[in-house]
């Protein structure tokens, strides 16, 4: 098949991958050239992805356009890519576009995918004549290779001899374990017969290239996460030649855990059931794991003991730990049969909520019948018996005391905002004479005092909600009891319990008993400033300063302010508020500007006028949506200066004149006009001194005159060149007649020499 002409052709130096470390430039050069048989416009720039752009540093492309008639070749365009000083070393990707849409629509765009490889700063510097070596695939911090743990992963090292010697190429890992990787060279044929495994290097013929094959193989035992191993390159005829490069490796988190349950005593009648655990971490992280008994009978009739409790597991290491239980109570034990069979099931927690099995061993223990003898205890439940009516008058003149059985809080840890409620269950409540509730913590709280000298108090005792219940007549449960404690910090709970005086016939040892418990009240999560910046740090005055921010937690975010402050402490002027309603901005014209991504909010390229002259630090404050008081906030990293309009002299003129020479005659007027445009100058007339920016002067023109006036105009804050016209004048004298002296005539009859008439 015909290839297609293209009638636009595309001359890219260097051609290929282009190499250089962080801080570097690197250049372009592109060339095009127009076969086809009209005239057009062609529009170059780049397209690339967010890995390449924090590469680069760029926001967006930049572009140049060309317009080149038929047969016609444009001068070399230039690009520079800004490498960052903290760019990591990788290969990076982007694709030059070549794009005719108004003259060649249906021939391009055209592609050019190219790379940039960024070196080790340790890499010596590459001379024409130096070999070079690439990864496929190629890699970078974003774009890993993915190991899988059933096949190796193997890249290919591609070598390219541009000597005129013939050399030898070796590949190591010194970052790297031998049992991690396997380097294959392949044979070159002359080896000879059973040597073909003896091939240690890579021998390549002066401009010819080759492969090396590297097989990445980690053991069994390596921890899931991100690896980057150093590649170096060794060449025969230059050892000291550093060539390095690096590959970016993940390794897939392995969650697997193998469980077994053993049984080492399950049929008890007097000691305790006994059984082993162990657990094999078959993945690639640490687990840490709780382990505890589920009840798999209506009833739980049993104690348990794990020895340890609580276990931690590298990777293909196994715990054991020992379980005894001990069935309960004592009274639930069998006369007769078989005996008690009491099921149960092993349960795991992990605190890092990482994925256990889904099914967990279960187990079983007898509690076996009691013994004949134990008949015998029916003789001593008699004696019992006598001893409890005993104990029942000894009961009554002496009342069993008030217990605090239980004092607790519904939570021991709630968010701000959120009120401490508190419980407690006092056994032989009739006996108490009040309650009194202490807190220490950040916030004062007024003891809260309940009287039960009448009863249960009316507080607790509410008719449609009572907050205290009273079982078998004598234990006094109460819940959900409020303490106004709301604000963050932490605090511990006093609950005093005062006996009723007079109620025993001996007095007891204490006449309160007491319990404390703590409570942590943790400060609200609220939207949460990331970043915040400009495109630039410089703009002029008119233009848009176009802002950048990321916020966490975007679906508490319920609005955004900005504000400027100048050097003179001046507001740049009122604030600027965004709203927002679950995390998406609330202005139709700014919606596209805001999307949500990896739990954040990411503004860009939001306009601000640029209305002020001066330099001004900008800040962004969030205000959450859920009641909390806490503002985020962060300004610029540096301040934006804005620049002032370019002034400029609209006209000066003396007399309507704009001559630089001019020659004024003494006595005459000199009218002097002029017209300045521009802010925050300051406009001279020299030698008369300031001047407004439009105004006229009429001046008598004498021998004081001056020869020279100047129309200088400068920035107040030395941003700007100042300007200036002048004129350069000549006065010319007034010419002052000389006096011719008076001859007085004589009449014609006195004059004596009168020639008569003829």
């Amino acid at each position: 098949m015909q290839a297609k002409f293209n009638p636009l052709q595309v001359i890219i130096n260097p051609p290929g991958i282009q190499f250089g470390m962080p801080g570097d430039t690197i250049e372009l050069y592109i060339v095009v050239i127009n076969q086809g048989d009209q005239s057009a416009v062609i529009d170059l720039y780049f397209v690339f992805d967010e890995v390449f752009q924090n590469l680069t540093g760029w926001s967006t492309s930049p572009r140049e356009s060309l317009a080149l008639a038929p047969g016609q070749n444009s001068d070399e365009v230039k690009f520079e890519f800004q490498i960052s000083a903290n760019a990591l070393p990788g290969t990076y990707d982007y694709t030059l576009v070549v794009d005719s849409p108004l003259h060649y629509p249906q021939n391009t765009p055209v592609t050019f995918p190219n790379q940039i490889k960024v070196l080790l700063q340790e890499q010596t510097a590459i001379r024409i004549n130096d070999p070079t070596f690439s990864i496929k695939p190629n890699t970078n911090p974003n774009k890993p290779l993915i190991f899988k743990p059933s096949e190796p992963l193997q890249v290919e090292v591609v070598v390219d001899n541009r000597s005129y010697l013939v050399d030898r190429f070796r590949l190591s890992c010194p970052d790297l374990d031998e049992d991690w990787f396997t380097i294959n060279y392949p044979a070159t044929g002359f080896e000879g017969p059973g040597l073909i495994s003896d091939v240690t290097a890579l021998e390549l013929n002066p401009g010819n290239q080759g492969q090396i094959f590297l097989r990445f193989h980690p053991p069994a035992d390596t921890l899931a996460g991100s690896y980057s191993p150093t590649i170096r390159l060794y060449s025969e005829n230059s050892p000291d030649l550093v060539l390095l490069d690096l590959v970016y490796i993940q390794v897939p988190t392995n969650y697997h855990l193998n469980i077994e349950f053993n049984t080492i005593l399950g049929q008890v009648s007097r000691s305790l059931g006994k059984y082993e655990l162990s657990i094999t971490n078959q993945g690639n992280i640490v687990r840490e794991l709780i382990l505890s008994l589920k009840n798999r009978d209506e009833e739980e009739l049993y104690i348990y003991k794990f020895d340890p409790s609580e276990v931690r597991l590298l990777p293909n290491k196994t715990a054991i730990s020992n379980l005894t239980v001990k069935p309960k109570p004592w009274w639930r034990q069998p006369w007769f049969g078989a005996g008690l069979v009491v099921n149960f099931q092993v349960d795991i927690k992990d605190p890092q909520n990482f994925p256990l099995p889904n099914t967990f061993p279960q187990g079983s223990l007898v509690w076996k019948p009691r013994p004949w003898w134990q008949f015998i205890l029916l003789i001593l439940a008699i004696l019992g018996l006598l001893g409890g009516i005993g104990f029942i008058i000894w009961r009554i003149l002496n009342p069993e005391p008030l217990r605090l059985e239980n004092f607790s809080a519904n939570n021991s840890q709630i968010t701000e905002g959120d009120e401490v409620a508190l419980n407690w269950e006092i056994s032989q409540y009739k006996q108490l004479q009040k309650l009194v509730v202490t807190a220490k913590g950040s916030q004062p709280i007024e003891p809260i005092t309940y009287d039960f000298s009448g009863g249960i108090p009316e507080s607790l005792n509410q008719a449609n909600t009572p907050l205290c219940q009273v079982q078998e007549k004598q234990d006094l449960i109460c819940s959900n009891i409020r303490t106004g404690a709301t604000t963050k910090g932490d605090y511990t709970f006093k609950l005093q319990a005062f006996y009723r005086n007079g109620i025993q016939m001996l007095s007891p040892k204490t006449q309160s008993v007491e319990k404390e418990i703590p409570v942590k009240i943790a400060e609200k999560e609220i939207a949460e400033i990331i970043n915040f910046q400009a495109d630039k740090r410089q703009y002029i005055k008119g233009q848009n300063i176009l802002l950048s921010w990321a916020i966490a937690r975007p679906l508490l975010l319920a609005q955004t302010q900005i504000t400027g402050i100048g050097d003179d402490g001046t507001s740049y002027g009122e604030p600027i508020n965004y709203k927002f309603a679950q995390g998406n901005i609330t202005d139709p014209k700014l919606q596209k500007l805001c999307i949500q991504t990896n739990q954040q909010l990411q503004c860009k390229n939001i306009p601000l006028a640029a209305n002020r002259a001066g330099n001004f630090a900008f800040e962004i404050k969030a205000v959450s949506n859920n009641g909390s008081s806490k503002l985020s906030s962060k300004k610029t990293e540096s301040k934006i200066e804005i620049l002032p309009k370019p002034f400029k002299i609209i006209s000066f003129t003396i007399n309507g004149l704009q001559q630089p020479n001019l020659e004024l005659n003494e006595g005459t007027t000199a009218t002097l006009s002029w017209r300045v445009e521009g802010e925050n100058i300051q406009v001279k007339l020299q030698p008369f001194g300031d001047v407004p920016l439009i105004g006229s002067r009429s001046l008598p023109v004498n021998l004081a005159f001056p020869d020279k006036i100047t129309l200088q105009v400068n920035d107040i804050s030395n941003k700007q060149q100042p300007q200036e016209r002048g004129f350069a004048i000549r006065v010319i004298p007034k010419v002052v007649p000389t006096p011719v002296p008076s001859i007085n005539p004589v009449p014609p009859s006195s004059n004596p020499f009168k020639a008569p008439l003829p």
